[in-house]
């Protein structure tokens, strides 16, 4: 511990109250570029903290006021020895600040560990911060921020994740309102759903604690590592739509949703990525988009069939190279969730049902080529997948396959597949 250097004018309020009253205040040096200040006043002073800064000239700090007319409680009013050891402490936090250290007090917290995680994951460009921090904010901040995370257990953790799976989902709410829920669903599906939920919720946890664990902020990742998610919850069938369904949603839809939709189905492109596209991103000669910046973080070049470029072609024709090739019936560019009710509208009145979202139009683009046999390398290349893993799990089945072919080919009619007076009725050309 640092002692307490002596200063015959400031140690004690009979000496402090005989300095004249003024602005500038009493320095006393503490250590070299280190001091503690006291500004006199009529009515009691006031502690300073002053450092010289590695960049030279000096930063200053007010620490707390004195014990001029009132007994020191060490906390907002503190005599000589209490405002040194208060100074000290501000200019090891700050000396440790500007070397890039942590300069927390206390215990580290679910809350720390979560905001270190966040800051990280925006710095390397990370695609969903919006999302994972809210996911945060809603369900992993109120019951677990203040938790310490070398006091988390495995059985607090594994209660956390299966309460969620039990919650039910939040319904949109306005501001300043009392949070609204959806009514609970019942069925196998809807015990999957909240569960798969939980799992991508833990998944943010666990990013997170994972992260204060490398830094060194606790010892052992062995609370939340034992900590297994919810198993086969991630197997709900892709939808899609077929090609009269793709039809009657263009034709449902009014004309600035329609070019957007008939954008997604030929590219296969997110919402995102559609409404940042400029007429420049459209290359007629190779007949490919550019889409610039992607969820993976890297931009890809989207190949066009005929009608994708005769689409685009009319869609950027007379505009300047940094127009926005998609634009709202007003003129304004899509923005986030703004194509969510007019697609849900669209359906409706195209009988589509149940209604779908934007992104099954991307499922619909990567569906279609994969039942007319194109490999899963060149449709995870044309989404912009990082490998074929997530274009396998969600395409691989209803693609044309040997083992397909070789059971069609060698099992034999057996004549009780049904009516044969029942005859299908074939879609109109």
């Amino acid at each position: 511990m640092a002692r307490t250097v002596r200063d015959a004018n400031l140690e004690t309020r009979t000496a402090r109250l005989r300095l004249p009253i003024r602005t500038e205040p009493y320095w006393r040096g503490l250590e070299k570029g280190f001091a503690l200040g006291y500004r006199r006043r009529g009515r009691g002073g006031t502690w300073l903290a002053r450092r010289r800064q590695a960049g030279g000239g000096y930063a200053e700090h007010r620490i707390g006021t004195t014990d001029d007319l009132q007994d020191a409680d060490g906390v907002a009013v503190l005599d000589y020895g209490q405002a040194q050891k208060t100074a000290r402490e501000w200019w090891r936090a700050e000396s440790r600040r500007e070397e890039g250290h942590d300069t927390r007090q206390g215990p580290f917290t679910v809350a720390d560990a979560v905001a270190d995680y966040l800051k990280a994951y925006e710095r390397r460009g990370g695609k969903a911060v919006y999302e994972t921090q809210r996911a945060a904010d809603t369900h992993i901040l109120p019951p677990l921020g203040t938790t310490p995370v070398g006091k988390l257990t495995t059985r607090k953790v594994t209660d956390w994740h299966h309460g969620l799976a039990e919650k039910r989902a939040r319904a949109r709410t306005k501001r300043g309102r009392k949070q609204n829920y959806r009514e609970v669903e019942t069925g196998p599906d809807a015990v999957r759903k909240r569960r798969a939920t939980a799992n991508r919720i833990l998944t943010v946890l666990k990013s997170a604690l994972n992260y204060a664990w490398k830094a060194g902020h606790v010892t052992s990742d062995d609370a939340w590592r034992r900590v297994k998610p919810f198993k086969a919850v991630e197997t709900a069938r892709v939808r899609y739509l077929s090609e009269a369904e793709c039809v009657r949603l263009v034709n449902a839809c009014e004309p600035s949703l329609r070019d957007l939709v008939r954008g997604a189905l030929l590219t296969g492109c997110r919402y995102s990525e559609l409404a940042s596209l400029r007429a420049a991103d459209f290359n007629a000669d190779a007949g490919i988009i550019t889409v610039r910046e992607s969820k993976a973080g890297k931009p890809r070049h989207v190949v066009l069939t005929d009608e994708g470029q005769r689409l685009f072609a009319k869609l950027t024709s007379g505009k300047l190279a940094d127009d926005p090739i998609f634009t709202r019936r007003d003129g304004l560019v899509w923005g986030k969730s703004h194509q969510s009710r007019p697609v849900l509208e669209a359906c409706r009145r195209a009988k589509i049902k149940p209604a779908v979202s934007f992104h099954v139009l991307r499922h619909t683009h990567g569906s279609t080529l994969a039942m007319r046999g194109v490999p899963m390398g060149v449709i995870a290349e044309q989404l912009g997948h990082a490998d074929t893993r997530m274009t396998e799990k969600h395409y691989a089945h209803l693609a044309p396959s040997y083992v397909a072919d070789t059971i069609r080919a060698h099992f034999p009619t057996l004549g009780i597949g049904g009516d044969e007076s029942i005859v299908l009725l074939q879609p109109r050309k």
